[in-house]
């Protein structure tokens, strides 16, 4: 079974939550520290750090709103009652989305709130975020022998 992460992200708009390897967690990160303040921007600009995770969100964004609305979340629900954790990408829409969003997977839970510039690290066991750091890229799913590096602005806080 891959470790994975839960990260959710807040924008102006709502909210969205994914589960992902833990290496999104910088990766998210360098993203904020670049400026994006929409979800649709962070998912966007995280192909540059892993494309396949970036396309694996965006697609499963784009099924998760074909078949859900705010008024029917009955095809959402139905995969969180499979029970094998495998809900794919999803919008809070309502009580059990919200829950589910604030739900650790097996390394954790961080949260981006990308309005109030704050990433609270709910249940981290991967490895503490830090305000400046460094990431490999990805390719095809693989790591390369590049990196990148980020440095959180001022305004941003990370909890705890």
């Amino acid at each position: 079974m891959p470790q994975m992460m839960r990260f959710t992200i807040v924008d102006d708009s709502g909210t969205t939550s994914f589960t992902g390897p833990p290496h999104l967690l910088k990766a998210i990160a360098a993203c904020c520290a670049r400026g994006v303040s929409t979800t649709r921007e962070l998912v966007a600009m995280l192909a540059d750090y892993d494309g396949c995770s970036a396309s694996e969100i965006r697609d499963g964004l784009l099924i998760f709103r074909e078949h859900n609305t705010q008024s029917d979340t009955r095809w959402i629900r139905e995969k969180f009652d499979e029970g094998n954790g495998e809900s794919g990408p999803f919008d809070v829409l309502d009580e059990r989305t919200r829950r589910a969003s604030l739900e650790p997977a097996r390394l954790g839970l961080v949260v981006f709130n990308l309005v109030a510039r704050r990433i609270v690290q709910v249940q981290n066991t991967y490895a503490n975020l830090q305000r400046s750091d460094r990431g490999r890229i990805r390719r095809d799913g693989k790591p390369v022998p590049t990196y990148y590096s980020y440095e959180l602005p001022a305004d941003w806080s990370i909890v705890p």
